[in-house]
């Protein structure tokens, strides 16, 4: 506890890490508005090792950002210990990601895909406990059961982990199928361990925070979605989201970041009002900003069609129209985003399926099945025949001067790509048109050669 109460500072809102949207200037703007702990988004340990341009951005900070931890995913532990070692003067603590359930954490065997290699896990703890001058720790997913979720948690702490963040889902509650965190299983890990626990999950606004510190007995809360609609949040406030949006783009003018995370942010705080029909052209327009004059633009266009109403200069009473009668609040506010309960999902799922069986089925002239794609097909030639025969008849005088395949349009010796490739092989030869460079990668291939000879021969 000394680490958290000393180190850190005691603190009990704390911004979760989030692949590109927990960025510097996005936690600059979240402490203003009360986050007392922030994490870098989650970085890979190989490539934070290997890549200096990636890790230089990846360390962004300033003397504001502080607590900060830096978070990393992978599966090596000689790895992850030589990228904790390069970030260790650079944060407060170092945390294992083995809580992201994503379809590419899956693919690269990290994060929540690791939590049933235990001899793996406990191996990586301890070597950076061991090695690492900083703090170790861990951000977690429960189980399906508690009494595998509380062993899981003992492991780590066994292992060297210092704090442990539980989020109360499991790997396979995300996305439409997210549903409640249960807190229960937090409240059983909080009272197994000595280490300071964080509750991860079913943070959307501030009655939450105090509802989950008192329910599951946790020194702090860790939110990650309920911070991006209204990071405002852990100061009990819903502020008019042109405001966070200006004040985040002006720190964004002093610590640069890549369009992508400016225009995913912007979607956020204004998804409200972009959900509105009439408001769909906004939503293109911000989907095809790219420089800070156009996210400007329309947030202002935003802030001008809302700010009487926010005054109170005119009556807001369209609810029904802007679809938000379900919104607590008017849409241009600060407010979490709830998603679907699991249940309607699968039930939505099961009558599009139900839909798809009963879809109709087409048929060409010879009364063979075949797909509406083909069938839209079909119908354009129908419209215009002509049209198709010249160009059949065009291309059928278009071959390759070797085979029966198609004559690449632009190639040198008026063959199709394959039998060029294998020409300029033979003969030494390039073609511009089908980019095949033989000839040229070969004489450069044979200077880089002779210069390097000719560098041996010099240093001997």
């Amino acid at each position: 506890m000394d680490f958290w109460r000393d180190t850190l500072g005691a603190p009990t809102k704390i911004v979760a890490p989030m692949v590109d949207a927990s960025e510097l200037p996005w936690r600059l703007l979240s402490r203003k508005y009360g986050a007392q702990l922030c994490y870098t988004p989650m970085l890979h340990s190989a490539i934070f090792a290997k890549d200096s341009k990636y890790r230089n951005e990846a360390l962004a900070s300033c003397d504001s950002d502080k607590p900060l931890i830096v978070q990393f995913c992978g599966n090596d532990p000689k790895i992850m210990l030589e990228a904790a070692l390069l970030a260790q003067d650079h944060c407060s603590a170092i945390d294992i990601n083995l809580g992201c359930p994503q379809a590419i954490a899956k693919r690269g065997h990290y994060g929540a895909f690791l939590q049933d290699e235990w001899p793996l896990l406990h191996e990586m703890v301890s070597l950076l406990s061991s090695k690492v001058k900083v703090p170790i720790t861990c951000k977690v997913r429960r189980f399906e059961s508690v009494e595998k979720t509380v062993s899981y948690a003992k492991m780590l702490v066994s292992a060297g982990c210092k704090m442990l963040t539980v989020h109360g889902r499991t790997r396979e509650q995300k996305g439409p199928l997210t549903g409640l965190a249960d807190w229960g299983y937090v409240k059983a890990v909080r009272e197994a361990v000595d280490i300071p626990v964080i509750s991860n999950g079913n943070i959307q606004c501030m009655e939450d925070v105090d509802r989950c510190l008192e329910e599951t007995g946790a020194v702090a809360v860790m939110t990650a979605e309920g911070n991006l609609y209204n990071p405002a949040l852990f100061m009990r406030q819903n502020p008019p989201a042109w405001v966070p949006a200006l004040e985040y783009l002006d720190l964004v003018d002093q610590y640069p970041c890549p369009m992508s995370y400016i225009r995913g942010h912007l979607f956020k705080l204004f998804h409200h009002v972009l959900s509105i029909p009439s408001n769909n052209n906004l939503r293109i327009q911000l989907g095809a900003a790219n420089n800070m004059g156009e996210f400007r633009r329309i947030i202002n266009v935003i802030k001008d069609m809302y700010e009487p109403f926010h005054e109170g200069e005119s009556l807001w009473t369209d609810t029904t129209e802007a679809n938000c009668e379900n919104l607590v609040l008017p849409p241009w506010l600060c407010q979490p985003y709830v998603r679907a309960c699991p249940e309607e999902h699968l039930k939505k799922m099961e009558e599009n399926s139900n839909k798809q069986e009963s879809k109709r089925h087409y048929e060409d002239s010879e009364g063979n099945q075949i797909s509406r794609k083909r069938m839209k097909k079909l119908r354009r030639i129908g419209r215009r025949p002509q049209k198709l025969e010249s160009l059949q008849s065009e291309r059928s005088l278009l071959k390759c001067a070797k085979c029966v395949n198609p004559l690449g349009s632009k190639c040198v010796y008026q063959l199709c790509k394959k039998c060029c490739k294998n020409k300029c092989y033979i003969e030494n030869l390039d073609c511009a048109g089908h980019r095949v460079l033989v000839k040229t990668r070969r004489e450069m291939a044979k200077f880089h050669a002779s210069k390097k000879n000719s560098e041996l021969i010099d240093v001997s």
